[in-house]
């Protein structure tokens, strides 16, 4: 069994180190725990926070979560974390775009603004087939934290590798929301129409 730190005040005698005890989480019980943390997050926590919490690696807890994604947990890979669960209410959608790599935020804020989240951009690569990207953008502040990342690294979309077209999933409270997020994006003039 592999075994990682953790580390605890304690008032007793055995496994004294200056005052704090070393226990030794199980990787399955690491595993558990960071699923639960997950969980009880209630939105995007990030491979270097558990890391740290953990007192792990980051790539430790990368390759926790993705056993745990295998094992079949619903685990998402954000642009700002990990985020457990989906959420169920309402209806999920795809819809197909086009536009230029600049239009990526009018767009991305356009279904925001809407009452829409979004979940992922897909697109359809010529070698190796569908490439999928998990976005669960819900707000404008979601949407401009991701187009700072985006800046950041100097990132293009994966839409760049398809000439501008590529799909979105779209989860909305209610019929209401899919209409103005279709009617949004159709405005602006992003719908694929071929």
């Amino acid at each position: 069994m592999i075994y990682c730190g953790y580390t605890h005040k304690t008032k007793g005698p055995a496994g004294l180190m200056g005052g704090t005890m070393v226990s030794v989480l199980s990787t399955q019980e690491r595993r558990k725990r960071v699923c639960a943390a997950l969980r009880q997050a209630g939105g995007p926590v990030s491979a270097t926070a558990l890391a740290e919490r953990f007192q792990v690696s980051r790539q430790i807890i990368v390759g926790d979560v993705a056993l745990l994604r295998a094992s079949g947990e619903d685990i998402t890979a954000t642009p700002r974390g990990y985020v457990w669960g989906r959420s169920g209410a309402g209806i999920t959608r795809t819809v197909a775009c086009l536009h230029a790599p600049e239009e990526m935020g009018r767009e991305l804020y356009a279904i925001v603004d809407a009452g829409s989240e979004v979940v992922d951009v897909v697109v359809e690569h010529p070698v190796y087939g569908q490439i999928a990207g998990a976005l669960r953008l819900r707000t404008r502040g979601d949407v401009a934290e991701f187009l700072r990342r985006v800046e950041l690294h100097g990132a293009k979309p994966l839409s760049d590798l398809t000439g501008g077209i590529h799909l979105h999933t779209v989860r909305c409270p209610d019929e209401a929301a899919w209409q103005r997020t279709v009617k949004a994006l159709g405005e602006r003039g992003f719908l694929l129409n071929m």
